[in-house]
């Protein structure tokens, strides 16, 4: 199969889906799908690497295009000048007529279940982690949901949200765009609700390789985190 597939949103427009890879073993097809929503950078190296392992873990990994109904085929490094391209894409996305890319998550959520016949989870980082926490609330088909460092999910009307599904939420201790009082108080609204909180003594972006604020050691305990919380969730 492709790396790239094509579908189709409900009202028709098409747009591009990276289809991660990996080597299973002959005759073993994925049970469950993991869907990987891209930082403000586009579906770049990092984000295919990232769906690549969870191929490799057994997963249907699926990374849709954000950014195709303004500029398809975004693919950004992380120099001040991608940050402000991306930035500046991720506005532009924010202010589509809704549903906006909320119903390219669900189109590659629908195609995902049905491809594998399994449950179906989502994960992203960075803008990507907002539309993860969006998408737990307002999509349907979804057996668990992982944001990273969701930038805003923390402020204004975003911790009124009712996730569906379960949610893990992975935040960095030193992200100065995502103050820790916020994260705290988001806490204290949705731990009781189920959404389970995990803090690391890192910065935005700590499990991106490449980026500066990379940690290993909490990309890593973030990482195993999130498997486990996967296994459980999306076990037949």
């Amino acid at each position: 199969m492709s790396t790239m597939l094509e579908l189709c949103a409900a009202e028709g427009q098409k747009f591009p889906v990276y289809l991660g890879q990996s080597a299973p073993p002959a005759g073993r097809a994925p049970t469950a799908a993991v869907i990987v929503l891209q930082e403000i950078f586009g579906v770049n190296s990092h984000i295919r690497a990232v769906a690549d392992r969870y191929a490799v873990q057994g997963y249907l990994a699926l990374a849709p295009d954000m950014f195709h109904r303004l500029q398809p085929g975004v693919s950004l490094g992380y120099t001040p000048g991608d940050v402000a391209t991306g930035r500046d894409l991720k506005l532009a996305a924010e202010a589509l007529p809704a549903p906006g890319v909320q119903q390219d998550i669900q189109a590659t959520i629908d195609y995902a279940a049905a491809l594998c016949g399994g449950k179906v989870a989502v994960l992203g980082y960075c803008w990507g982690g907002l539309l993860t926490w969006r998408a737990a609330a307002q999509c349907t088909g979804l057996s668990a949901a992982v944001p990273y460092y969701g930038g805003g999910m923390t402020v204004g009307q975003e911790p009124q949200r009712h996730p569906k599904c379960p949610v893990l939420c992975h935040f960095g201790e030193q992200d100065q765009g995502i103050p820790m009082d916020t994260v705290q108080a988001f806490a204290q609204l949705q731990t009781p609700a189920g959404v389970r909180i995990e803090t690391y003594a890192a910065g935005h972006g700590f499990h991106c390789e490449q980026r500066g604020s990379y940690d290993a050691t909490a990309a890593e305990l973030a990482w195993t985190r999130t498997l486990a919380f996967l296994a459980e969730h999306l076990a037949v």
